[in-house]
């Protein structure tokens, strides 16, 4: 599985962007899409997820501001980041949740830096 992310980049308190994630190759048995972020001298947290059955898990200080979507014909999944704020500034990471024969494989993308800085 090979996942390209983009859409990061240099944006000013208050304002949006909008992440993209590309997944390829074995992705037959995708279960969930989503993001998680890492921050520095932080631990990795969730940003989103959204399962194929539509349920999605965001995390609290996002909540209101930020949207996961998918394209499931593209087998893309998007997050929408509104009122950006200073401390949302982290590497943002695609995740990507097969199902294989009962097991859980996570693939991670290669991360994208979010700067929130006036």
């Amino acid at each position: 599985v090979q996942l390209q992310a983009s859409g990061g980049g240099l944006v000013q308190p208050g304002g949006s962007l909008r992440l993209s994630c590309a997944a390829s190759g074995s992705i037959d048995d995708i279960r969930a899409m989503g993001w998680y972020r890492q921050a520095p001298d932080k631990q990795r947290e969730l940003v989103a997820t959204l399962t194929n059955g539509g349920r999605t898990n965001v995390g609290d200080s996002v909540k209101g501001r930020f949207t996961v979507s998918r394209d499931n014909a593209k087998n893309t999944v998007y997050l929408q980041m509104n009122s950006l704020k200073p401390e949302d500034t982290a590497v943002y990471y695609c995740n990507v949740v097969l199902i294989t024969r009962g097991v859980r494989y996570d693939y991670w993308g290669q991360g994208t830096q979010v700067t929130v800085s006036s």
